[in-house]
């Protein structure tokens, strides 16, 4: 099997453009179903063959996970995946049929994102000391991810090339290589033009004239995703802010922000670069909810 699944990842990343943390994803879950198949069969996981895995064997699966009471999201993604992988077996010939064509998948349970208030995200964005060098960086980042709403793995791809100041625009690369131009606000622009004339050349050091990265790390490398985490968790321990502030909190509150101050949903969709209006809408709800908070509080016959 772990031959298939190897031709399996390389396909997902060469014809599928899909990002290193997607395939990360997709191993996770097939393995965990390799484990439990080879275990209930009482044989080796390397030796077990896909057509080995029936309908039969795939329920015993979801029965399994339903004992250990997983939640329908991480079933759900859990039977996509290996839905997935099965659809590329046939398609490579390997198998015939598809063993979860006909096996439903429990739907998954959309959350709510969590998202930042307007004060909260103005004291988290004052954080930084900007008279540090590296504080001067984490401002311009955190300035960057609000003011833009752009991924974390879009932010440490940005290379100095992408950035635009005159014309006030970002270029980043999205999800399977799409290249979309986002603006940058004023605050955003001038931290950023602070921290390219001001830091970046510090921080560059022994790097000059050979480091395209935008974003460095105190080495002069380009800042990684897990590095602009931990960067974000010390500055929301610092204020005791909610403990599951993330990266994606700012993508979060960049697009409620905007809705709440009256931006137009297809506009907030291209901005934020989803390929689907649907996967916007869900933003409207945390509109709503906000609105219906203030009339309960505000209103004396609420």
């Amino acid at each position: 099997m772990y031959s298939y699944f190897d031709g399996f990842f390389v396909y997902l990343l060469t014809e599928k453009n899909a990002s290193p943390h997607t395939i990360e994803s997709y191993d996770n879950d097939l393995y965990d179903g390799l484990t439990f198949f080879a275990r209930q069969m009482g044989i080796e996981d390397y030796s077990l063959h896909p057509a080995q895995v029936t309908k039969e064997v795939f329920r015993n699966y979801l029965g399994d996970m339903h004992a250990q009471q997983k939640s329908g999201s991480t079933i759900a993604r859990r039977m996509s995946s290996w839905r997935s992988f099965f659809k590329y077996m046939c398609r490579e010939g390997v198998l015939v049929d598809n063993p979860l064509a006909r096996i439903s998948i429990p739907k998954r349970v959309r959350k709510l994102p969590r998202f930042l208030a307007q004060a909260e995200m103005d004291r988290l964005l004052a954080c930084p000391e900007r008279q540090k060098l590296l504080g001067a960086r984490d401002q311009a980042m955190l300035e960057t991810l609000y003011s833009t709403g752009i991924r974390v793995s879009e932010l440490v791809r940005i290379d100095i090339d992408d950035i635009d100041l005159s014309r006030g625009n970002v270029k980043v690369i999205a999800k399977g290589n799409r290249e979309r131009l986002v603006p940058l606000g004023s605050y955003a622009v001038e931290a950023v033009r602070y921290y390219l004339h001001q830091v970046r050349p510090q921080l560059m050091d022994g790097e000059k004239g050979r480091q395209s990265a935008f974003f460095l790390n105190n080495k002069g490398r380009r800042l990684t995703d897990r590095g602009v985490r931990w960067l974000v968790k010390q500055y929301v321990q610092q204020l005791h802010l909610q403990a599951k502030t993330s990266p994606h909190t700012f993508r979060h509150s960049y697009a409620t922000h905007l809705l709440d101050n009256g931006a137009d949903l297809r506009s907030v969709q291209e901005l934020l670069g989803h390929a689907r209006l649907s996967t916007t809408q869900i933003y409207t709800h945390l509109s709503k909810e906000r609105i219906k908070r203030v009339y309960d509080q505000c209103h004396p016959r609420a």
